[in-house]
């Protein structure tokens, strides 16, 4: 039986303290030799949101919040399989993948970046979703 370990458990209500729901979450989770991230974005790992209106320092939080996940779950950048990648603007396209190439730089993972309308909050313009194996 694989072992689960669950990191940084949260409720809903630290990043959205308007919503009529409060689930309750893990921002990594370790399954054996797997992990997944939480979908990372301007918000810290304390709930403080970094960067409105500015996709460059969103995406910046996103990725140092990725490495600390990964640190936390006994990883490195190394490990990483998978990175989706969400925008909220087509032209947010070449500034987004400028820092996540700056932060993953000789990694060569596999990479998906979709388009969305909308992420969780108005405020959001990326969110960057990351699986790992070790």
């Amino acid at each position: 039986m694989t072992d689960i370990i669950r990191i940084r458990k949260y409720e809903t209500r630290t990043f959205y303290p308007d919503a009529k729901y409060n689930a309750k979450y893990s921002m990594a989770v370790r399954a054996g030799n797997l992990i997944f991230l939480r979908g990372q974005t301007g918000f810290d790992l304390d709930g403080i949101f970094h960067g409105t209106g500015d996709v460059t320092i969103q995406a910046d939080n996103a990725c140092k919040c990725v490495k600390t996940l990964l640190k936390e779950c006994g990883a490195s950048v190394n490990n990483i399989c998978k990175i989706t990648t969400y925008i909220t603007d087509p032209r947010h396209r070449e500034q987004v993948y400028e820092v996540i190439s700056k932060h993953f730089d000789g990694v060569y993972p596999c990479g998906t970046g979709v388009v969305v309308q909308a992420l969780a909050t108005p405020e959001m313009l990326v969110e960057i979703d990351v699986s790992a194996v070790i």
